[in-house]
């Protein structure tokens, strides 16, 4: 339903859950069913979502907002919102608050993806460290035109690879640095 609102009534819209969520008139179990990974979300529900969240932090203030979405005792309403199922869904949601403005709830999100975050940027160090090996174990003592016609398109492959793993370093390191 909230696709079909026109910006102006949608922001209107979100303005007004926020209000009956920031006063206690509705039930904070409601975020139950908003569902925030880019599958599931729309141009249109994300800008709801963004405008729900900053006007209850206005509302609230950003600690207080904080507090109640890391109540324990409605932890299962807001796994949605807050996935941690898949990492793709994780970063999506901390991307989202983060730039919104709202990063700072994310902190509980952030923790769990720091050893997931740590094992890919470990695994990215020894498989770096592996390939390094292998090229420095695979010389060849004799040469001829096929040797070095070979030797030419190894070290092709090889610059591509370490310029792969380069971008996957730089990935590494600025999720890293979101995180």
């Amino acid at each position: 339903m909230i696709h079909r609102l026109e910006t102006n009534k949608l922001r209107n819209v979100a303005k007004f859950f926020a209000h009956l969520m920031g006063t206690d008139v509705l039930p904070w179990h409601c975020l139950a069913y908003i569902r925030l990974t880019e599958e599931d979300t729309t141009t249109s529900s994300r800008i709801f979502i963004k405008i729900l969240f900053q006007e209850l932090a206005d509302q609230l203030g950003v600690h207080m907002l904080n507090v109640r979405l890391n109540d324990p005792t409605m932890q299962e309403y807001f796994v949605s919102i807050f996935p941690k199922d898949n990492p793709k869904n994780l970063r999506f949601a901390i991307n989202f608050f983060t730039t919104i403005g709202l990063g700072g709830i994310t902190e509980s999100l952030r923790e769990h993806s720091k050893p997931r975050l740590e094992m890919q940027q470990q695994k990215s160090i020894s498989e770096l460290g592996a390939s390094t090996y292998d090229d420095n174990s695979s010389s060849s003592v004799g040469s001829s035109d096929s040797d070095i016609a070979d030797s030419d398109s190894q070290r092709e492959t090889d610059n591509e690879t370490n310029n792969n793993t380069k971008r996957e370093k730089e990935k590494m390191r600025v999720l890293a640095v979101s995180a």
